[in-house]
């Protein structure tokens, strides 16, 4: 059977239209007429990379701070206030006016409303879970762009596995390699986690070691504010005994021995070792990155306006790693869900734990970012995204995932919540989607997790369906899903 790949109506060129697994099936009966395989998969590829260079925002990112909000934050409580609406659905905050003329958030951000006119606000982020309705399969979504029907009989997701897809950061540093001595992703200031699953959803899976993030956990309790003080970086240390003349020459002795191994340089070519070790072999010797992690350089009264506690100096310390080149940082909520004080995961205590605990850290933090970043002139190739795996039930007190609830506390919630995104193109000042009377539901424009992961491969100018192998050598996409161009200028 001959077909013509694509959707009828449409050429391929179009963007977003690409050959089926069918029409992979039917091409093998048109090569009579000369339509080979690779010429077919060429010709789409051109045409691909022709469309989505075109279109807004393409390429436009050099690194990436994403700023996790561990826990699912309440939209209704920060950023997306609503008015006569029942008691048991209202903010027991008051809204606030902002920047950007008829856009409103809580008292809980007064320092966001005052730099919302640099980012653009996503009040329409929506899904539908599929399966369990817990942390860790939102967590899995929104780092991966897919989803596991693997779970423990917690309920939870399984422990990592390299059998895992990996984290976008890990894709992105595998297909825009550094080209400069320094570390390409790192997550801090802790792992993904939700109970006794850590570290979910936070590797690079089956794209193996080589692309893991350097982990950066300090010592000490979540509640330690102070733990950023004691980072240790001792694998990116010199020892004062070898210096950097002898760590070379060890390295070129190191050459001259596999000169005479040909065999066994063969036998793990694949493993691509020479790479690896220059790698860091460079790194070390840079010292970049060693200079990058020490906060003590920057003014007392920048390091107070971030906020002296984990989350505050950890977004300072991403705005140090991507000035001195990191290609992307993953700040992760540093307290874990399921858990009380500072966490996001408000069951209960809403009132008193976001206004007195977790609201003032973010309000800080992140417009400092914004303003530092904007005025260092970094944000323009910096994308910069804060988002939580879900937002908090409209109704306080009820149970949507069957946790306890108390009158004063938000159950879980993926079908409307909100996000921040900035920086690399964005549009500033914008808010893209709305939410319905109650904040339960999107009306305009719906945005899913993959599509906010879509959005930030097209901004380091990578086809979010790009295809990848998995450790069955199984093509998947990065991600099933279309770039959300409506957020770049």
């Amino acid at each position: 059977m001959f077909r013509i790949p694509g959707i009828p109506g449409k050429d391929l060129c179009d963007k977003g239209i690409g050959t089926s697994r069918r029409d992979i099936l039917r091409i093998g009966g048109s090569a009579m007429m000369g339509l080979t395989l690779n010429n077919i998969l060429r010709a789409q590829a051109v045409a691909n990379e022709s469309a989505a260079s075109g279109g807004p925002g393409w390429g436009k990112a050099k690194s990436i701070i994403l700023v996790y909000l561990q826990g699912g934050p309440s939209h209704l409580d920060l950023w997306d206030p609503k008015e006569n609406v029942p008691t048991n659905v209202k903010s027991e905050f008051k809204a606030i006016s902002t920047k950007v003329p008829g856009v409103n958030f809580t008292e809980l951000m007064p320092k966001l409303a005052q730099v919302n006119d640099k980012f653009t606000m996503i009040r329409s982020m929506s899904y539908t879970p599929n399966g369990l309705f817990n942390h860790t399969a939102a967590i899995y979504q929104m780092m991966t762009g897919y989803t596991t029907d693997k779970v423990s009989p917690s309920g939870q997701l399984e422990p990592p596995s390299p059998k895992d897809f990996p984290n976008f950061g890990s894709n992105i540093v595998k297909m825009k390699p550094m080209d400069e001595p320094m570390l390409p992703f790192v997550m801090l200031p802790r792992p993904l986690q939700e109970s006794n699953v850590v570290g979910k959803a936070g590797t690079a899976g089956f794209l193996g070691k080589a692309f893991d993030p350097y982990t950066l956990y300090p010592e000490g309790d979540d509640m330690d504010m102070d733990k950023m003080s004691r980072i240790r970086i001792d694998d990116l240390q010199l020892r004062p005994d070898v210096f950097t003349a002898r760590l070379q020459r060890r390295a070129k002795l190191r050459s001259a021995i596999e000169k005479q191994m040909p065999e066994i340089e063969k036998a793990v070519a694949g493993y691509k070792l020479d790479e690896y070790y220059d790698r860091a072999l460079n790194l070390i010797v840079s010292g970049k990155a060693r200079q990058a992690f020490e906060l003590t350089s920057e003014p007392d009264k920048l390091r107070d306006e971030y906020g002296r506690n984990t989350f505050g100096q950890s977004l300072l310390l991403a705005r140090r790693l991507v000035e001195a080149g990191t290609r992307v940082v993953e700040v992760i909520w540093p307290k874990v869900a399921n858990s009380d004080n500072h966490s996001w995961d408000v069951h209960q205590g809403l009132f008193q734990r976001m206004k007195n605990q977790a609201a003032p850290m973010l309000d800080s933090g992140l417009s400092t970012l914004i303003a530092d970043l904007d005025q260092r002139g970094l944000l323009d190739s910096t994308l910069v995204v804060a988002v939580g795996e879900f937002g908090r039930s409209p109704q306080k007190g009820v149970s949507t995932s069957g946790n306890d609830n108390g009158p004063d506390g938000r159950d879980h919630w993926p079908y409307c919540y909100t996000s921040v995104i900035a920086g690399a193109g964005i549009k500033r000042g914008y808010v893209h989607g709305k939410s319905d009377a109650t904040g339960s539901a999107p009306v305009e424009e719906p945005v899913h997790p993959t599509e906010l992961l879509a959005t930030i491969y097209h901004a380091f100018g990578i086809d979010p369906e790009t295809i990848v192998y998995n450790h069955l050598n199984q093509p998947r996409e990065l991600v099933k899903a279309a770039a959300v161009t409506k957020l770049f200028a």
